[in-house]
């Protein structure tokens, strides 16, 4: 398996990825035309064309019989161009001496407060290719660019969580909440969201904050709560420093967690290393292994030996990254953790 950026004739599988996704995967569109201008931006975006602001890198996971089976993104820059809204949850305490009450309510804060911090986004990984260290592959080979591109990133990654939903996409935090401002289902303004027309909620949500004892007990308890579904891509995340600090998704209250590039563990700990071609045991660690190409980035896990500043692969491992003994790559092991699961 190799993670690398996406090309023009990639859209038929993507267009396979995404219906089986099915509706709550808003971050790509069900649109071969849209998804087809998202493809070519990505294409401008990894040839250097764009401004941060505008960035797109939009991945895929191939196998060697280069079927794509997963797709990733990054984006460079959220609400530069267009405004970035999160729900800050907060605490308001009112209190009356004269009746000995006391009330500390969890309150909501509308804020722009990610504005220029670069996300993690539209990971999906297809459902049969869900074993092994396939889904780590797709979601930290974005931590690996991101460690060899650092300047091209912003100083810290959030991801947006999919929030609560039941199995017909309605979300109770919306039926709370946003139904009563914005006059449409959740499903519909969720599309109008990632489409990048987010005029809408300056328009219609109210700035004040917002009491959460004023919402039902079910949106009440769903509020920073993921999807059930992606719950081990949060694990991913959560064992790479990220970490949810109070900010969730205006629609369906999915929790919006958060690193400093500095203290995320594949950016920290990742090596610039020399490739060299031999035998690694059968106990090796295994490795993330990037080629330190932008445009023509590849990405792979494979079990590795490190001898001083080289890092030893077996010949299908340097093919798969296009590289020869001697060249450059940057590395970092996968932890303990993860060994075992490639290994079971």
């Amino acid at each position: 398996m190799i993670v690398r950026p996406v090309q023009g004739t990639d859209l038929p599988a993507l267009m396979a990825l995404v219906q089986q996704a099915g509706p709550g995967f808003t971050s790509l569109p069900a649109s071969e035309d849209r998804l087809a201008h998202r493809v070519r931006w990505a294409q401008r975006t990894f040839a250097g064309q764009v401004e941060r602001a505008d960035a797109d890198y939009l991945f895929v996971l191939e196998d060697d019989d280069q079927q794509v089976v997963g797709v990733s993104a990054l984006t460079g820059a959220v609400g530069l161009r267009e405004p970035w809204y999160n729900y800050r949850v907060g605490l308001t305490v009112n209190s009356s001496a004269g009746l000995g009450i006391q009330r500390r309510i969890p309150t909501l804060f509308l804020n722009n407060e990610m504005t220029g911090q670069s996300e993690m986004c539209s990971l999906f990984l297809r459902t049969d290719q869900r074993h092994g260290h396939n889904g780590r592959l797709l979601s930290l080979a974005r931590l690996l660019f991101v460690a060899e591109f650092t300047e091209l990133f912003g100083d810290k990654l959030i991801a947006e969580l999919r929030g609560s939903a039941d199995e017909n996409g309605c979300s109770p935090f919306w039926d709370s909440l946003g139904r009563h401002f914005f006059k449409m289902e959740f499903s519909h303004a969720d599309h109008l969201s990632s489409l990048g027309s987010k005029s809408f909620i300056a328009e219609l949500m109210p700035r004040q904050p917002l009491y959460t004892c004023l919402l039902t007990e079910q949106a009440q308890a769903v509020i920073g709560k993921p999807h059930r579904n992606i719950e081990p891509a949060l694990k991913i995340l959560t064992d790479e420093g990220f970490a949810h600090n109070g900010y969730i998704d205006i629609f369906d209250a999915g929790p919006v967690i958060e690193a400093e590039l500095s203290s995320i563990r594949t950016v920290r700990d990742s090596q610039s290393l020399l490739l060299a071609i031999g035998a690694p045991d059968e106990q090796a660690p295994v490795w993330l292994i990037h080629n330190r190409r932008l445009e023509n980035c590849r990405i792979t896990a494979a079990p590795a030996r490190r001898d001083a500043n080289t890092l030893v692969v077996d010949r299908l491992t340097a093919k798969r990254l296009q590289l020869q003994p001697g060249d450059s790559i940057r590395a970092v092991p996968l932890p303990d953790r993860q060994r075992r699961a490639v290994a079971a």
